[in-house]
């Protein structure tokens, strides 16, 4: 498959700082002129974000902190009650998304993955990926509920993958990485490297595809991932997409569906840190193919789908942010197929998460430094 990215991230890396610490200036893209709008400042880790209705905004710190800012305010207030996290590695408290019937009595629940240390009783040492829910109420997080846990706990750091979203039917889809154990990935009887699929309250819908299976977890919805942290719907077909962490090379952008297995480590377009060949196939029969991937690795993480008239020349595109290089990449689309890209605010900062807020802006958090900023287009 040709690496379409590859040109612009070697444009990415020549520009280096060029936005760094610029804020209101006009920035001319390919497509979209807009300015950069710090909205707020102190953060260290930001992880990930969520807009109430009001458009208030919650963030997550994977220190083990959770945010509030209120709509219009730049001061942070810390909300109590958050889940005790392993905050070491790549762990700590990581997504949150609300109930999609959030303004409905009884419904106004918010959800958060984190690495969660051992319990009495669970199998392993160390932490793995959980997901529960609560409600806020006076800046507190109450009603909590635990709905679903990866297990064993494992003492690697990595790996926790951690993304969550709800489809159109109501249905929670939960990431979770290899935990650095890749050689069970694509064995279905444990929790490394799938995507699950859940009722809102973490129980298990009766048409997963491996209800049945007793050499298979019920809740798996696709295999053969290595780390995926980035999870969104397409906002026109309703598809669930998603990218995730190749090794060295082979981050993959892809389309994901009932069933089906994404391959790694079986087959990748990435080595291994050290150079090594980790196998000498792209293909397989039976493992989809990415949309698109990227080496050099952008390492990737957070998406969100552009809508409404905002931002009109970006409409239809997704977003996905770029630890490695420190930026935006742009990715058009025609239907599954990937026709143009470009790097945005090259230098920004590590990229964590991107959503599109309830004014129809793009927010971004960024680590190093640790804000919230928008993009306001001209």
């Amino acid at each position: 498959m040709k690496n379409i990215g590859y040109l612009f991230l070697l444009i990415s890396c020549i520009a280096g700082n060029a936005y760094a610490d610029k804020n209101l200036e006009l920035v001319k893209s390919q497509a979209q002129s807009f300015r950069i709008d710090v909205v707020a400042e102190g953060l260290k880790n930001p992880w990930a974000m969520a807009f109430l209705p009001n458009n208030d905004l919650l963030v997550t710190e994977r220190s083990g902190s959770l945010y509030l800012l209120r709509d219009g305010e730049s001061q942070l207030t810390s909300v109590k009650g958050v889940p005790e996290v392993v905050a070491r590695g790549q762990g700590g408290l990581l997504d949150i998304e609300l109930h999609p019937d959030y303004q409905q009595p009884g419904s106004e629940w918010i959800y958060l993955t984190y690495s969660s240390p051992r319990q009495r009783g669970e199998p392993g040492r160390g932490a793995n990926t959980a997901v529960m829910r609560a409600k806020l109420k006076d800046d507190v997080l109450v009603d909590q509920q635990r709905l679903f846990k990866a297990l064993p706990n494992y003492r690697q750091t990595q790996h926790y993958g951690s993304r969550v979203v709800f489809d159109r039917d109501g249905y929670l889809y939960v990431t979770v990485g290899d935990r650095g154990g890749r050689d069970q990935v694509q064995q279905l009887d444990n929790f490394r490297g799938k995507i699950f699929r859940l009722w809102d309250d973490g129980s298990i819908p009766d048409d997963n595809p491996f209800v049945g299976n007793p050499r298979a977890l019920d809740a798996i919805w696709s295999t053969g991932h290595r780390n995926p942290q980035g999870l969104a719907l397409h906002p026109s077909t309703g598809e669930l997409w998603s990218h995730e962490h190749g090794p060295r090379g082979g981050d993959e952008l892809n389309v994901i569906g009932k069933g089906k297995n994404y391959g790694w480590p079986t087959i990748t377009y990435g080595v291994n840190y050290s150079g090594s060949v980790i196998t000498d196939e792209t293909s397989r029969t039976g493992m989809e193919q990415p949309v698109t991937y990227w080496d050099p690795s952008i390492a990737p993480c957070g998406m969100a789908f552009v809508t409404g008239d905002r931002y009109p020349e970006w409409k239809g595109n997704v977003f996905i942010g770029s630890l490695k290089f420190q930026m935006v990449q742009r990715v058009e689309l025609n239907g599954q197929k990937v026709v143009h890209q470009e790097s945005l605010l090259n230098g920004i900062g590590r990229i964590r998460a991107i959503e599109q807020g309830l004014d129809g802006l793009i927010y971004i958090a960024t680590e190093a430094p640790g804000r919230i900023i928008r993009l306001l287009p001209e």
